[in-house]
């Protein structure tokens, strides 16, 4: 097996020039907007951001049209491209979604009845579903309350001579600790495969998501970082001989046309996803500047306030690049749902990424865990909230956050009214 940390390619690559529109955040119109009096901030907007590009997008849709080369192809392979330099890897492949890029990695690795594989239980249920679905069984791990990323020292504890492989998930936008991760994955000859579904962008330790397992599983659905038009995702690895599997299985394990060398799946990305993506691609790095941006705002104006000494904001590891698919709040002493119900009542949109811990869900019952098992993951889902922040939000509507979550806190008599620090947000 080749060692996935000593495998990486660190190589730059620059992305390809091309002219760029002008995004909302840049022009008048979007000036203008910001300065109307806010009455709700949506959580999430995607047609804001999209719809600067829909000429673009049409295009890319209407060449697709014109090629009659509808699934995988030219646009596929593009993408693919791009990942490679996204990732500095030198293998990308496109499938047909977050999910199935889980699942392919796993079967390409052959894990089944009888293996262990080791997540976080605090995630999305797609991580581990794929291990559930070949058989295989999934051990919940505990986080790190700071990052909400998987703990390696509860990693360690929970390695057994079953365990073939550990999905570290870069939870919110930010990568896990993966020097210690892939440390123990090279002691106990296992298999590392990013889950960074919410991390395209991110950096640790000068090392992009994507380029630190054997396989790394990316997500398109359009609520991600690079969301599409519908489902869509994709592998990249270090490993030229995984890289040629998971290809082979996306496609039924077919090569060639028609004679199949093992059981696969369909998992083809279509082309039209691609040219939605490859378009909106090259503006990534222009939101993810964004996003970093209306944190650093979020951080400022909570900081400003007393809220700073009442709730926990989220902090960037030393060393990380954090690219804010999530801004997470931590609301102490059981008022997490009371205050998102206030905000809800002055039109803002909030969300909780998890309600539920995968290792307590019903569906896991079999598994035996019990209340009190994972006590920082369980402390999280009480606890989180998160608020709007995606690429187009506003100065204005992020001020309209943060004043109405110190009117809540004003009314619980928790908040001093003359705190004087409060005035640019009161």
């Amino acid at each position: 097996m080749i060692d996935a940390h000593a495998a990486q390619d660190a190589r730059e690559q620059p992305m390809t020039e091309q002219k760029l529109t002008v995004l909302p955040t840049d022009n008048k119109e979007q000036a203008a907007f910001s300065h109307q009096e806010v009455q709700n901030v949506p959580f999430l907007d995607i047609k804001r951001d999209n719809s600067p590009l829909l000429e673009e997008i049409q295009q890319a849709v209407t060449d697709v049209c014109a090629s009659g080369i509808y699934v995988l192809g030219p646009e596929c392979q593009k993408l693919e491209k791009t990942f490679k330099e996204i990732c500095h890897v030198d293998h990308a492949i496109a499938c047909s979604s977050g999910s199935d890029a889980l699942l392919l990695a796993l079967m390409a690795i052959e894990i089944g009845p009888g293996d262990e594989v080791i997540l976080p239980s605090f995630t999305f249920f797609a991580t581990a579903s794929a291990v559930w679905r070949l058989g295989a069984t999934p051990v919940f791990a505990d986080i790190d309350p700071v990052s909400y990323n998987i703990d390696p020292a509860a990693v360690e504890r929970a390695i057994t001579p079953k365990t073939k492989a550990i999905i570290p998930v870069h939870l919110f936008g930010q990568c896990a600790d993966m020097d210690p991760l892939n440390q123990l994955a090279h002691e106990h000859k296992l298999y590392i495969i990013e889950d960074a579904a919410q991390a395209v962008g991110a950096k640790y330790k000068n090392r992009p998501a994507g380029s630190m397992g054997h396989m790394s599983a990316f997500s398109f659905y359009p609520t991600k970082n690079l969301g599409g038009f519908g489902d869509g995702g994709l592998l990249t690895s270090t490993d030229s001989q995984l890289a040629d599997r998971l290809a082979l299985l996306r496609v039924h394990g077919m090569r060639p046309r028609y004679y199949h060398k093992v059981v696969g799946i369909n998992s083809r990305l279509d082309a039209m996803q691609a040219a939605v993506l490859n378009v909106k691609a090259r503006y990534l790095d222009q939101w993810t500047a964004a996003r970093q941006k209306h944190a650093s705002r979020y951080h400022e104006l909570l900081s400003m306030t007393a809220l700073s000494q009442i709730i926990s904001l989220p902090e960037t590891t030393d060393g990380c690049k954090h690219v804010w698919n999530q801004f997470t709040l931590r609301i102490p002493n059981g008022k997490r749902n009371a205050l998102r119900e206030f905000l809800s009542n002055q039109n803002v949109g909030t969300e909780i990424y998890y309600p539920v811990p995968l290792h307590q869900q019903e569906c896991f019952a079999s598994l035996g865990w019990e209340h009190g098992s994972l006590p920082e993951t369980e402390k999280a889902v009480e606890e989180v909230l998160h608020l709007p922040i995606f690429p187009g939000i506003t100065e204005q509507e992020q001020i309209y956050v943060v004043k109405n979550i110190m009117n809540f806190y004003r009314q619980e008599g928790l908040l001093d009214t003359t705190y004087a620090n409060d005035r640019k947000v009161a």
